[in-house]
């Protein structure tokens, strides 16, 4: 019942991004196929929940260079079994950043596959990432254990730090939901 959630929530997102078809595919060939998709131990792809983390302003987007992966990527992590991926963003934004945070849309932001490397026991797989608008309370941040930095980065500057495809992508779809250029 719960990967039922999800799909009407991808199906939701894929009529809204109908360009993104590859990638929907993916994920509903993913959650329908494999009842343990939301456990990190689901070696042939696991979901995980992401925040586009804004500033209460909504001009900046709040990074973090990633420990394990050593860049900066957007705040987020595994669903360790929770299919509410919603919630497992909002979860994961607070932890890392220490930042009261609130969702700005229940519809899903941003939908991204993307291989994680071989690290000690783990195989390299895929993590089948579900990303939100999230707008952070206050801007002071404490940096955790997973993090080497956080960084309040204007949205239209945002080169400076990554040039990650699907950032760049969530910028896009962040200044057409608002009308921004």
């Amino acid at each position: 019942m719960h990967r039922r959630n999800l799909l009407e929530a991808i199906d939701s997102y894929s009529a809204r991004y109908p360009q993104e078809v590859g990638v929907v595919e993916r994920f509903k060939e993913l959650v329908k196929n494999h009842a343990d998709c939301f456990d990190r131990d689901c070696w042939h792809g696991h979901i995980t929940g992401s925040a586009w983390l804004v500033s209460p302003d909504q001009q900046r987007v709040l990074l973090t260079h990633h420990r394990k992966l050593n860049m900066w990527l957007q705040l987020g992590g595994h669903s360790d079994g929770d299919p509410s991926t919603d919630e497992v963003a909002m979860r994961e934004a607070h932890e890392e950043s220490g930042l009261t945070v609130q969702l700005l849309n229940p519809d899903i932001f941003d939908l991204d596959v993307h291989e994680i490397p071989a690290r000690k026991n783990d195989p390299a797989h895929y993590h089948f990432d579900v990303r939100y608008q999230i707008q952070a309370s206050g801007e002071k941040f404490r940096i955790s254990e997973e993090s080497l930095d956080l960084a309040w980065v204007k949205i239209d500057e945002l080169e400076r730090y990554t040039e990650e495809e699907s950032i760049l992508r969530m910028r896009r779809k962040w200044y057409e939901s608002n009308n921004k250029s």
